[in-house]
């Protein structure tokens, strides 16, 4: 019997394209049943449309499905992938938009700061409810591959309130890696390397080329005379210079992680660079993909077109998911960096934590290298978010309103800009104006709107330090042909 594999929130057609795309490179996958669900059926349309154009491209035996009703689709699935956004591009420009009223200026806002703890708390409820099927419907033992953020709270709530058997999966280490080796000039294949932290927040700890370690004067030299890394990763760089270990997150997103670097709207543009949004620009990727949302849809029948092309295998890509998937069907080993209860992982982070690190998947399962340790000052940031991380995922689950005030107080970046009193009006306004994704908090937002309609801190109507509009769709097409032509066009960074 094949192997049945779900994915929810297949509605992001291009990712989906890509994970359904890797796991058809391998022989034994081909001929998986692949099950799409969506809550848009818009989107789930267009998500079966281009993998049914892959599979019959391709000759393959695969068969596919497509149903908005989850547990439906979640029917006997041996893995489950979760893709999905609560709320969706409406609920994600509030993230944006309200804490930039109090000063929060914000690149991603995905994983912690403001933005990101209330995206976990959308997010949550979801995947309890996810995690229920999954346990209901699946096959027994069935694996949850996590993909959506905020990574860590999402995976820490599926282990420790879903029951489910969860793995959070994210490619912001392999893209640092594919960095590290276009800085010092090497192939890819032949730099190696250990890196272990919380997701967003991983740290090269071991950095070896053709066996020699890369230390961290030899580091900071390549990556200052790279005529691009050298003005698009200030922060990155200036962190690897004082913590001794170079992070794998791009400049937008480090920078709101660190109480240090986006605090005063005046020395923003310092450290940012205004190339590409991932580099530190004001709700970048809100732009960016608002931008991708419309030209998607414009350009739809360009990317069914693609879909016809033949599978390379040489050509898939390093997502963890196929290869996990992989590996646990057919034994063959597979290295790479996964998002588990830290447990003994990593010794200088709480055992309860959710700790991305090096491990192995294989018919066994999953096994993850224990006993790492963190330099210090990498360790202080990690505990820093890993508090934060805790109280917010708590906060999800039991709809508690003081806890989540608390946890988006000691947020360092929001901690570093706004008052106690600033803080407190700022979550009750994103209470009011997210609840419709927040369930768990029906029975408080009616005090907190009350609240907010007494409520005397003063806000202001700012775009941010570094705002850009967002393109027309005429304009992304002719910057994307631009790209692709310089050859510059690859994945994105890790979100």
């Amino acid at each position: 019997m094949s192997v049945r594999i779900a994915i929810i929130g297949a509605g992001s057609v291009g990712f989906t394209k890509k994970l359904v795309s890797d796991i058809l490179c391998v022989p034994e996958l081909q001929d998986a049943h692949i099950a799409l669900t969506d809550i848009s059926a818009h989107n789930l349309g267009m998500a079966e449309e281009i993998v049914r154009r892959v599979v019959e491209a391709n000759g393959l035996p695969t068969t596919v499905s497509a149903d908005t009703d989850r547990r439906r689709a979640l029917e006997g699935a041996r893995y489950v992938m979760n893709c999905s956004r609560i709320g969706g591009l409406e609920a994600y420009a509030g993230d944006i938009r309200i804490p930039l009223k109090y000063g929060v200026d914000q690149c991603v806002g995905d994983t912690i700061c403001a933005g990101g703890i209330m995206y976990g708390q959308r997010n949550v409820p979801a995947i309890l409810d996810f995690c229920r099927d999954i346990r209901e419907v699946a096959e027994p033992g069935a694996r949850l591959l996590n993909y959506a953020n905020p990574m860590a709270i999402n995976t820490w709530a599926a282990i420790d309130h879903g029951g489910v058997d969860t793995i959070g999966l994210c490619h912001g280490v392999q893209n640092g890696w594919r960095q590290i080796a276009s800085a010092l000039g090497v192939p890819r294949d032949e730099l190696e390397y250990i890196c272990t932290g919380i997701n967003h927040q991983t740290w090269y700890v071991d950095l070896r080329h053709n066996g020699r370690r890369i230390d961290r004067d030899e580091l900071v030299a390549a990556f200052e005379r790279h005529p691009v890394f050298s003005s698009q990763e200030k922060v990155r760089i200036d962190v690897l210079k004082r913590f001794g270990c170079y992070s794998t997150e791009s400049n937008g997103h480090l920078s709101e992680y660190l109480p240090w670097y986006r605090k005063r709207p005046e020395e923003i543009e310092r450290w940012i660079d205004m190339s590409d949004w991932i580099h530190g620009e004001t709700g970048g990727y809100l732009r960016y993909s608002t931008e991708s949302r419309n030209w998607f849809e414009t350009d739809f029948p360009a990317f069914l077109a693609e879909a016809s092309q033949p599978i390379d295998p040489a050509r898939r890509t390093d997502e963890h998911a196929s290869h996990i998937i992989e590996a646990l069907e057919t034994g063959r080993p597979y290295r790479g960096h996964f998002n588990v209860k830290n447990k003994g992982i990593v010794t200088n982070l709480p055992a309860d934590c959710i700790v991305e690190s090096t491990g192995f998947v294989d018919r066994f399962g999953l096994n993850m290298v224990a006993g790492l340790s963190l330099p210090m000052g990498c360790a202080a940031t990690c505990q820093a978010s890993v508090d934060v991380q805790r109280m917010a995922m708590t906060a999800a689950v039991t709809g508690d309103v003081e806890l989540l005030k608390l946890s988006v107080l000691h947020d360092p970046l929001v901690g570093a800009i706004c008052s106690p009193d600033e803080v407190w009006q700022m979550v009750d306004e994103m209470l009011v104006a997210q609840e419709q994704w927040l369930p768990q908090y029906a029975e408080a937002i009616p005090a907190a709107r009350e609240r907010l309609s007494r409520g005397t801190v003063k806000t202001r109507d700012w775009a941010g330090a570094a705002r850009l509009p967002v393109r027309s769709v005429d304009e992304v097409r002719e910057a994307t042909a631009s790209r692709r032509t310089m050859g510059v066009l690859g994945q994105r960074p890790g979100a």
